[in-house]
């Protein structure tokens, strides 16, 4: 069962944090949504609730530069 509200929060999360990383000169190689709810567990009932089903953003891999520009933008953002 798909449930589109969450995939689209997903997907605006996804493009939100893209723009975020573009704006600090980061871009990781693959971004993607991804609904798993198949894999989540079930009540008693044998179904998982709609509320609790989110869609994920998938941030893939990425180089070891592009993982310490990431955390270099982060802790420069934390120390704010």
């Amino acid at each position: 069962m798909q449930n589109p509200p969450k995939r689209q929060e997903a997907a605006a999360a996804r493009d939100a944090l893209a723009a975020a990383l573009t704006r600090a000169g980061i871009q990781l190689p693959s971004m993607d949504v991804r609904t798993p709810w198949a894999d989540m567990a079930e009540d008693d009932t044998g179904h998982t609730p709609i509320s609790t089903r989110h869609a994920l953003v998938h941030l893939g891999v990425c180089s070891a530069p592009v993982a310490l520009a990431l955390a270099t933008v982060i802790a420069r953002g934390a120390a704010r």
